[in-house]
């Protein structure tokens, strides 16, 4: 395997390692105990909790080991989208699905903390992205504004900027990198909230008292002459190690003019990437295990043209493709301690798949149609 390291100096880690699911004696409650007597290995997915956005107008939270709704978490700005979380996991982030409201929830208590909105009279603001800092004083966000001029509406441009929860106010404009304008990025604290990582043509890293860039990864340059540059894709901030990103990445072959999917592993304090070329990419969710030993890929196709593939992250190798019928829109999430892959979005339903026979072993149902799930694994021990 290439490995590429950059001389820049450290920078420090990312926020929130991954957490390690323990065995327990629970398991689902769902009248399987014969599969429970015969299973070799736990039939639960771990010991961690689902939160589950809906049209119903609440938070499902729902206990991983039983598959039971243990509370619907209620919000006050309407029909809520994805949940994040603060670093310490004390608050839950929701956008509702105007994209113009936030709503922190304490998520102990599950009550509403308090809301914010940048829309004022005739202009709309909207929120395309939303990021926390560590201390939770402020958010980053990628607003847009949105104003109704007689018979027209007139669109403004994106823009970067924190946003003071204390006052209640944006507290600056952060500008664009070489001025160039886009409509989403991607940004991520220091554990200490010292330094912005703020994923663009490059890593670019920012202090975060007047947000002026100390430095940058540059990862314009290609790893070998004739390739192109690796492209980073999202990060989980629960999967992963502290400092460290395992996923699918991609690269521009400038030659034949096509993108080729890899595995890599980054090291952000280091500056070094692990790349391994698997093949032309394609649009794919990607999940691992906590142990880091497996990975899991849900390739769209069409409703029966689905497959799940199965990685071999030591060797950085595809050992398996199983073809199963999907849904039109979908998102993948492995469970905590790896048993099974969540499907879920849209509709009401979670099915489970079991990770060795990627059959459907059962399937949860809510009350409501989801607009966004996230698995907030158990802490790390």
């Amino acid at each position: 395997m290439k490995q590429i390291g950059l001389t820049l100096a450290a920078v420090a880690t990312l926020v929130a390692g991954a957490g390690v699911a323990l065995h327990s004696s629970k398991g689902p409650a769902n009248g399987i105990q014969a599969q429970r007597a015969t299973a070799t290995k736990p039939v639960y997915g771990g010991t961690g909790t689902m939160y589950v956005s809906s049209y119903k107008g609440v938070i499902f939270e729902i206990d991983e080991a039983t598959e039971k709704i243990v509370a619907e978490i209620p919000v006050k700005n309407g029909i809520p989208g994805s949940a994040r979380f603060s670093n310490d996991r004390s608050k839950i982030y929701i956008r509702d699905i105007t994209y113009e409201k936030i709503e922190v929830i304490d998520r102990v208590k599950r009550t509403t903390i308090d809301t914010y909105s940048l829309s004022e009279g005739a202009t709309k603001t909207r929120i395309w992205g939303l990021q926390s800092d560590p201390t939770d004083k402020y958010l980053i966000l990628v607003v847009k504004n949105y104003t109704l001029n007689g018979d027209r509406w007139e669109i403004g441009p994106p823009t970067l900027v924190q946003y003071d929860m204390a006052a209640r106010k944006i507290a600056r404009t952060i500008p664009w990198p070489k001025g160039e304008e886009r409509e989403g990025v991607s940004v991520i604290f220091s554990p200490d909230g010292k330094l912005m990582y703020m994923f663009a043509e490059d890593v670019l890293i920012y202090e975060t008292e007047k947000f002026t860039e100390v430095d940058r990864w540059n990862l314009a340059q290609p790893q070998e002459q004739g390739l192109g540059r690796i492209n980073l894709g999202g990060f989980d901030p629960f999967s992963d190690d502290p400092g460290f990103y395992t996923g699918l990445l991609t690269q521009q072959d400038p030659i034949n003019n096509r993108r080729i999917m890899g595995l890599g592993r980054v090291d952000l304090a280091n500056k070094k990437i692990d790349f391994r070329p698997i093949g032309p990419a394609r649009g794919m969710a990607f999940g691992f295990n906590r142990d880091r030993r497996r990975g899991y890929g849900l390739a769209f196709g069409g409703v029966n043209e689905n497959e799940f593939w199965t990685f071999d992250l030591d060797t950085y190798r595809v050992i398996g493709r199983t073809q199963f019928t999907g849904r039109p829109r979908m998102g993948m999430r492995v469970s905590s301690n790896g048993n099974y892959i969540y499907i879920h979005t849209a509709g009401n339903t979670i099915d489970l798949y079991d990770t060795t026979s990627f059959k459907l072993q059962r399937t949860i149902t809510l009350d409501g149609d989801m607009t966004g799930f996230t698995l907030l694994p158990p802490p790390k021990r």
